[in-house]
């Protein structure tokens, strides 16, 4: 009737039996054989994409404090120090890569990608930073993929495995950045960038903001280019890049235009509050 539930399929056969059958079933057939490998292999394949999203976790993190100690480079007295610094980060967010490259041996990259992603696409925002402020210029994804290179006697800790075993693995193994992981690097790399224009206008540096605003130009314009045809990730980023290159535009036009009238210890708060109206007026 009219708010009845509706009756299963497997309610028609009593308890009793759906149990004698269970108990019936032999553990040492063949399909059973088969269904616990396929268990197994599941099993690995899940431990090792868990292993791998940890990872990913952490090289997010290092990349994240070399990204924070960059910033440190305009009002640092000494900033080769911090250059120095942040290499030494770098190279221990490698060991992590590295790590990442030794889980994934014999394994298509591919189905484990989703796992990795983040963590390699702050790599290239933290190593495309520390780029940009050593030459002035944007870094390749082939110059990353060198870096990415290890060798036996890179390998710090090894596991309890038979010879056999260590015989088979490869003396050298890489890990290769993707080309949507690192235009996706790049994208985030204009907001550090847009940072790094602000910084350099509380310190009175009045070169770095023009710098910078060419620099996001060009990177908007290569953008631009790729449009709607690339993935969907890179698209949602143009808006954000967008933004990025109108606030550093905008400290220009400060600089320029107002920049003999104000002191230079309070361009910071003009820019600041001039950065405030835009945020407002695009949330209208």
């Amino acid at each position: 009737g009219s708010g009845g539930f509706r009756k299963r399929k497997h309610d028609n056969f009593p308890h009793a039996q759906r149990r004698e059958e269970k108990e019936n079933v032999n553990p040492s057939s063949a399909l059973m054989t088969s269904f616990k490998s396929f268990q197994l292999e599941l099993d690995t394949r899940h431990d090792k994409y868990e292993r791998l999203v940890k990872l990913s976790r952490d090289i997010t993190i290092e990349s994240k404090r070399t990204i924070f100690l960059l910033h440190r480079f305009t009002s640092a007295p000494n900033g080769e120090e911090i250059l120095n610094e942040s290499e030494v980060k770098l190279d221990a967010v490698r060991r992590k890569i590295k790590q990442v490259a030794q889980e994934l041996i014999g394994e298509d990259m591919y189905q484990f990608h989703r796992a990795i992603s983040p963590g390699l696409q702050e790599y290239v925002e933290a190593v495309s930073f520390q780029y940009f402020i050593k030459t002035r210029s944007l870094i390749s994804v082939e110059e990353i993929n060198k870096q990415l290179i290890f060798t036996a006697e890179d390998r710090e800790e090894t596991t309890n495995t038979t010879s056999n075993s260590h015989d088979k693995q490869p003396h050298t193994w890489s890990l290769k950045v993707t080309p949507v992981d690192y235009l996706l690097g790049v994208a985030d790399l204009t907001g550090e960038l847009m940072r790094l224009c602000i910084s350099s206008v509380g310190n009175g540096d009045i070169d770095t903001p023009f710098e910078l605003s060419q620099f996001l130009r060009q990177i908007y314009d290569g953008f631009t280019f790729i449009g709607n045809t690339g993935p969907y990730e890179v698209s949602k980023k143009l808006y954000t890049l967008k933004q990025s290159l109108a606030k550093v535009e905008n400290a220009c036009y400060t600089l320029k235009v107002r920049g003999s009238e104000i002191p230079k210890h309070m361009l910071a708060d003009v820019f600041s509050t001039k950065t405030e109206l835009i945020d407002q007026e695009e949330g209208l």
